[in-house]
Order: structure tokens, then sequence, then C-alpha cells
């Protein structure tokens, strides 16, 4: 929420950015070239006072991209059943770090995605662009990569215990 200040710090930068833009560059309009930069640093602090509203930002996200995201809700149970088998197969605390970071990957990912498709939407509203369909298929293209790596690491890391565990436990032994 902004301050009481925040109007006047804004006509400030205004009026800074109108002075730079006319190409006039004194030496006291360079010192007020550095007050803009102070400014704007201001400003940002406005946005969230302290770490837990940072949190409590970040935490939004999180539920925005679970509550709307189908995608997203599936990369969550898939990674919550890679970490569940994980732990049955006693894999080794490296094995599940890889594991977990991968799966943080393609959720961040995911999450990044919905970021730029709704930033894409704001800008070109109900309207079609060609760059617009660019950035929302490379955003989405990133996610598969993400993910085929994800299938790569737990495939890589699962399959062998388990398919030992089989074997030991003469699963095999239905199909002969």
């Amino acid at each position: 929420m902004p301050s009481k200040n925040s109007k006047s710090s804004n006509r400030h930068i205004v009026a800074t950015t109108s002075a730079s833009v006319s190409g006039d560059v004194s030496p006291s309009k360079n010192n007020s070239t550095e007050q803009v930069g102070q400014s704007k640093r201001d400003l940002a602090w406005q946005v969230a006072s302290n770490l837990l509203v940072s949190f409590k930002y970040a935490w939004a996200g999180l539920t925005y991209g679970f509550g709307t995201q189908r995608n997203f809700r599936i990369h969550v149970a898939i990674g919550i059943f890679a970490i569940s088998l994980g732990v049955f197969l006693h894999l080794s605390p490296v094995e599940m770090s890889l594991i977990g970071i991968t799966i943080g990957l393609v959720l961040a990912m995911e999450l990044i995605n919905t970021a730029i498709e709704s930033v894409v939407d704001l800008t070109v509203k109900q309207t079609y662009h060609e760059l617009a369909k660019i950035a929302k298929d490379c955003a989405a293209g990133a996610v598969l990569v993400s993910a085929l790596a994800s299938i790569l690491v737990a495939g890589s890391l699962l399959l062998p215990p388990l398919f030992t565990l089989m074997v030991q436990s003469n699963l095999f032994s239905i199909f002969n």
C-alpha cells in the first residue's frame, strides 16, 4: 500500500525524468537523477514492508498456481509419488536430494510459465499476436524440458532399486 509520500515521490520521478529527456545535463540534474534512483529504491520497499509479508506474497503465488493450474497439481502429485517411492525404496540422502531438486525445478518452471502467460495476456488482452504465442509456447516448452529431465533423473534413481525389489520378491514369477 503506498504511503502518504508516494505521490510526491512519483511527481519527483516524473519531473526528473522530463528534465532528463530534454537533454539538459547540468550538475543539479545529475544530482536529481541520483535522487530518482534512490526514490525508486525507496518505493520498492513499500511493496513488501518486511520478510513475513514477502513470504505471504510468495505463498499467495503458490496457492494461485495450485488452485488454477491443472498441470501444477499434476506435477505436485507426481512429485509426492516420487518422494514416497524414494522413501519406500530407502534411497540415499543424495538421491532423494536430486529427486527433490528436480521436483522443485519443475514446479518453479510451471509457476514461471503461469507468470509469463499472465503478463502476456495482460499485454495483448483478447487479441492474437504472434510474439505472444511465441512467448507462451517457449515458456511451456521450458516446463516440458524440465519435466522430461526430471523423468530421466527419477527413472535412473528409482527404477533400478524398484526392479531389484521386484526380482527379490519374485513378482516376475507371475509372468512365467
